[in-house]
């Protein structure tokens, strides 16, 4: 803390200093008359004089407080020297102890009791005792009460001055707790979205990437195969070229979709008609227009599910198949084996290709996005090539309210 802020810790504004001024007119009005037309004894002009300069500091008692205490002191101590009898200015005490209180911090403040108490003793001293070398048991009760009195006036609006600075610390202190509270509510909720807004977009990508790289192998083989059949069997390259053209429009349909979604806009009244998710009795629809090179086998009866886990098995079948025609070969087979249980759905995808063999430049997005699939609907999965071709497993659990929900697939 520096110099300039012990001396003028609150500042005064222009209102503050009118107020001050006003209160310490006012006050000289009710004291100071006393002195000039005065029924009791006569007043010396330095008794005037020193009333007066008792006063003036009440001007500096929120623009300074410690620089009002020094000059009520100063003046105190010439108030002692020219005169004997106790002045109405006195008043202007308590108001500079509390000012002092109440503006200053800290062990600086008490230096306002330290003068308070030097004054109590001092000044009913001068005013009780004429004659030090006797004094009289009367003046000794008179000078026990004047010191009692003097040191309460001090000390009382010092201790309320105390109170509303520390109850307005406390305040201002809460209130920076709350804004602290409300700077970190904001945070929170920042990154909460900041983090919904990343689950979202690795959703959106991992969609997206299911679709068209399922959408795109088929493409790919098709065209392939319907390219080496066009001399030979046209009937089949128009099949082939069939599938190609259901296939881009599947996919066109379910991108359209997605990008719907990223494209809405809250306050159009217009809502998007989306087609509903892929579904378990969608699989062998996939498989089929996948390659005739891949077939797919169920045991059990289809549960009912959430439309969350059968997108999540129809999105693992997708991509399973797609890792197949990239990587197994132009004359490997593929068998998709899912199993329904009573609390779990067990799904395989095998292949009989290149399996370690395979060139993969890269371990891509599409193995570890099955993984995360999996793994947000509670199970586990598997994926690695071996001498027989390339294998994945997944397990996913789920519960049923009752048996009668089963339904055949």
């Amino acid at each position: 803390m520096t110099v300039n802020e012990i001396l003028f810790p609150p500042g005064a504004t222009r209102y503050d200093w009118m107020l001050d001024g006003a209160l310490t007119l006012g006050i000289g009005l009710l004291t100071i008359p006393f002195y000039l037309v005065n029924y009791f004894y006569m007043s010396s002009e330095l008794e005037i004089v020193a009333s007066i300069a008792m006063l003036l500091p009440i001007l500096l008692r929120r623009h300074s407080p410690l620089l009002a205490l020094a000059g009520i002191a100063i003046a105190g101590i010439g108030q002692f020297i020219v005169s004997t009898n106790m002045s109405l200015s006195l008043v202007a005490v308590p108001i500079i102890c509390y000012s002092t209180a109440r503006w200053i911090s800290g062990k600086i403040a008490r230096f306002a009791v330290l003068v308070g108490l030097v004054g109590s003793v001092v000044g009913p001293w001068r005013w009780v005792i004429k004659d030090a070398a006797f004094i009289s048991v009367q003046q000794w009760i008179w000078l026990i009460m004047g010191i009692m009195i003097c040191f309460g006036l001090v000390i009382t609006p010092y201790a309320i001055g105390r109170r509303i600075r520390e109850s307005n610390e406390a305040l201002i202190q809460s209130m920076r707790s709350a804004d602290q509270l409300m700077e970190a509510e904001i945070a929170r909720r920042e990154h909460e979205t900041r983090m919904t807004e990343g689950r979202v977009r690795t959703q959106i990508a991992r969609e997206l990437h299911d679709i068209v790289a399922h959408s795109l192998s088929v493409m790919i083989v098709q065209a392939e195969g319907g390219k080496a059949m066009a001399e030979k069997h046209p009937e089949a390259a128009i099949a082939a070229l069939d599938t190609i053209a259901d296939t881009g429009r599947e996919a066109a349909t379910e991108m359209r979709k997605i990008l719907g979604l990223l494209r809405a806009d809250p306050e159009n009244q217009q809502i998007a008609d989306y087609a509903p998710a892929p579904a378990l009795n969608q699989i062998q629809e996939l498989v089929s227009r996948t390659s005739d090179r891949a077939v797919l086998t169920e045991i059990g009866m289809q549960p009912k599910v959430s439309p969350a886990l059968q997108l999540t098995i129809y999105r693992l079948v997708q991509e399973g198949l797609t890792n197949f025609l990239k990587h197994a070969g132009a004359t490997a087979k593929a068998e998709v084996r899912i199993e329904y249980g009573n609390d779990q759905i067990s799904v395989e995808i095998s292949d009989n290709g290149l399996g370690k063999k395979a060139k993969r430049t890269s371990p891509g997005h599409g193995l570890r996005g099955m993984r995360e699939r999996v793994t947000a609907m509670g199970g586990k999965m598997s994926a690695h090539p071996d001498s027989d071709g390339f294998r994945v497993n997944a397990v996913i659990p789920f519960q049923l309210n009752n048996e009668s929900e089963l339904h055949h697939g």
